[in-house]
């Protein structure tokens, strides 16, 4: 089986470069409908990256996974329509009122309902109704992903690279943090960082949109892991470049490579940590988070 790389990508220049360097299917979002997604990506925007992706033979995911309204799922149909239209390859939900207007729009879609997905039980739930895939909670350790893995037969996204979303309010927390300090400012679309109070070095950032205050994890990596994931089936990598800026690209494309080693015998694990290691943004440290516990921590 073909493993895949998944990268997010925030500008259509940006997408190309990473199309180029490996990856073969792309996450792009905007606020309205999906979660945590940085760049313009307006309807035009997805277009260009969409025709520009089936140039290259590569794959196009919008995201649609956010905690829908009213007035959000009032207005999906258009923008389902739109996206058809376009003939973007998959989209991401998880609100089942969502989930039966992207089927009627007869768009293939992967199951993500983020911290709710725990289970191989749900995730085939989802797939007897049209799932081509699914996210899998980022709380869920390597363990339990390979034993879901086994039960299924469709894939599950394993986040090898970047930060993961560990709080997210649909209140403006930073804004009213402001307001609490007496400034009369916004907090909205900046980024901030936090840090444990009993170690200073810690980043954690911290950012405010149009869906709220998200709080996120110190940056992934599963890069030792990798053999593991391919021994287990687990075959579909996701890499988020939410602060790794222009290193992004080439840390892509080290993820390529490493998938090019594994199914060619030649995976150096040490070498490859050392060179990822060395394109890590400061100050943003490199950890497993979750993954690598034992379940019954977790629980």
């Amino acid at each position: 089986m073909m493993i895949q790389l998944i990268a997010t990508a925030q500008s259509v220049a940006q997408a190309e470069a990473l199309m180029l360097a490996g990856a073969d299917r792309l996450i792009v979002g905007e606020s309205t409908y999906g979660l945590r997604h940085k760049g313009d990506w307006s309807l035009s925007a997805v277009r260009e990256v969409t025709a520009l992706a089936h140039r290259y033979g590569k794959e196009v995911t919008v995201a649609v996974n956010n905690l829908m309204h009213n007035d959000q799922i009032a207005s999906l149909p258009d923008y389902l329509s739109a996206l058809k239209t376009i003939g973007v390859d998959s989209v991401t939900a998880g609100d089942p009122g969502a989930i039966s207007l992207i089927r009627k729009a007869n768009i293939p879609y992967w199951y993500d309902a983020q911290t709710l997905v725990t289970s191989a039980r749900q995730i085939q739930f989802w797939a007897k109704r049209e799932a081509i895939g699914a996210v899998v909670a980022r709380e869920v350790t390597l363990t339990e992903l390979n034993q879901i893995q086994r039960q299924l037969g469709l894939p599950i996204e394993v986040q090898v690279y970047g930060p993961t979303c560990i709080h997210h309010s649909k209140r403006p927390l930073v804004t009213n943090y402001f307001n609490e300090l007496g400034r009369n400012e916004s907090g909205e679309m900046r980024e901030y960082y936090i840090s444990e109070p009993n170690d200073e070095t810690s980043r954690y950032p911290i950012y405010e949109d149009a869906n709220g205050t998200h709080v996120f994890s110190e940056d992934l990596t599963l890069m030792a892991q990798l053999p593991e994931l391919f021994r287990n089936e687990l075959h579909t990598w996701k890499l988020d470049g939410w602060h790794a800026g222009e290193r992004f690209v080439e840390i892509v494309a080290l993820f390529s490579q490493a998938r090019s080693h594994l199914l060619n015998a030649k995976f150096d694990r040490i070498e490859m940590e050392r060179r990822l290691a060395e394109l890590q943004p400061e100050p943003f440290r490199l950890g497993t988070g979750l993954l690598l516990r034992n379940p019954e921590e977790i629980k």
